[in-house]
Parts: C-alpha cells; sequence; structure tokens
C-alpha cells in the first residue's frame, strides 16, 4: 500500500474534506504537499495527503513513478495508466476510510505524470470525486473513456505555454476527449510558464477547489 505525507485541517478540527494530491515522474508526495500550505487558509478543513507513487525511478534517489516513460507515446502511456489504476484507487478509498469520508467530500489533484493518474482514475469512480485539478498534464486513456467515464466531476486544467515537457496541446486534447465523453472542464494557460505551477495557476486552483469542495459547482453527474 502506497503512503506519502500528509497535512492536517488548518482549524485543528477533525477533517471535513480530503485533497489527495498526485505528483509527476521522478518526484515524490514531497513535491506536491507543500500547496497545502499555499492553500491552507482557503481550505482550512481539508486533509491533504501525497502518496508517493508504487514504482522508484532508477538513477533517481527519492523519486517515484506511476509507470515507466519512455517515450511521449500515447499508447504507452494508456497502458501505464490502466496498470497503475489500482494502487491510487485503493489508496483512495483507504484515505476514504481513515477519515470517515465520502466521494462527496473529495478532490484530486495532480501534476503531469499525476494529472493522466487523476483523470483516469477519478472519471472512472462511482460515486466519483466533486472535483478534479490537473496542472500541466495530458488524458493518454481518451481513446476509451466515452466507454468507461462514470462521473462527471468538476474539471479544471491549467498548462504554461512554455511547457517543453508535455506541451499546451495536450491540455486542449484532453478537453477535447473530455467533451467526447460528455465532460466538460475550465482550463486555463498560464503565460510564461514551463513545466511547473505558476502563481496564476496556484491562485486559480486554489479557488476552484474552494468552490468544487463547499458544492458551489453541481454534485457530480454519474455518466
Amino acid at each position: 500500500m502506497i503512503d506519502g505525507p500528509r497535512q492536517p485541517p488548518a482549524n485543528g478540527q477533525p477533517p471535513r474534506k480530503l485533497v489527495v494530491l498526485v505528483h509527476g515522474y521522478g518526484a515524490n508526495g514531497e513535491d506536491l504537499i507543500g500547496l497545502a500550505v499555499q492553500w491552507a487558509q482557503d481550505l482550512p478543513d481539508v486533509q491533504f495527503v501525497a502518496p508517493n507513487a508504487p514504482e522508484p525511478v532508477p538513477g533517481a534517489p527519492n523519486g517515484y513513478q506511476w509507470f515507466p516513460i519512455t517515450r511521449l507515446d500515447p499508447h504507452e502511456a494508456n497502458r501505464g495508466v490502466v496498470s497503475a489504476a489500482p494502487a491510487l484507487n485503493a489508496f483512495i478509498d483507504q484515505e476514504l476510510t481513515r477519515y470517515r469520508l465520502t466521494e462527496q467530500d473529495l478532490a484530486l489533484v495532480g501534476f503531469s505524470q499525476g494529472t493522466m493518474m487523476s483523470l483516469h482514475v477519478g472519471l472512472r469512480r462511482s460515486p466519483g470525486p466533486v472535483a478534479i485539478l490537473g496542472y500541466s498534464g495530458a488524458m493518454p486513456s481518451r481513446v476509451t473513456l466515452k466507454d468507461e467515464i462514470r462521473c462527471k466531476p468538476a474539471i479544471q486544467l491549467i498548462h504554461g505555454d512554455r511547457d517543453d515537457v508535455l506541451p499546451l496541446g495536450m491540455m486542449f486534447d484532453a478537453a477535447e476527449g473530455l467533451a467526447e465523453a460528455g465532460a466538460s472542464c475550465q482550463w486555463h494557460i498560464s503565460p510564461g510558464i514551463p513545466h511547473g505551477i505558476g502563481p496564476d495557476g496556484l491562485e486559480i486552483g486554489g479557488r476552484f477547489l474552494k468552490k468544487a469542495l463547499s458544492g458551489a459547482y453541481a454534485s457530480p453527474i454519474p455518466a
């Protein structure tokens, strides 16, 4: 079973909401748990947790991967998200049980490979999370989503226009895939930002989570 760093609710009370932060290739949970500090004031009742992916990256101390990446091939990445999905799903189930919460209290936040995982897993859960926030990512499982989608949560995609790891076009490809499956998303381009999270993306993401977890958006629609 995977695990990683945690940030308890800022208000010191038992958590009422859960945000799972899903890191990218070669990183670890520490890479994203800092987002909890940035968002804590606006999300005081949220338990944040950032699991380390199940596989170490060869030659990268303390680096983990949800699946190996040898090239930007959508078929290879699709096989990867499918193979890694059971581990992330089991972790989400475990954390909801741990904190006595339900999917109505859950949001997924991904970065890069973690966005791929969050979109793949989140959209195939029933019931699903209330929100998915994806930074600098892609959706390699677009080809199967129309047949496999089980929920339609609020989705926000954010991508830098200087990303040379996963080019900006991958965000638009993901948005098109969501539309084909009958889902929708908001998206934002961060000007001048490479493969990372800019100040604008941090602010927009926090605002999106606050609205989604407070029920401002419609409840996730069963697909």
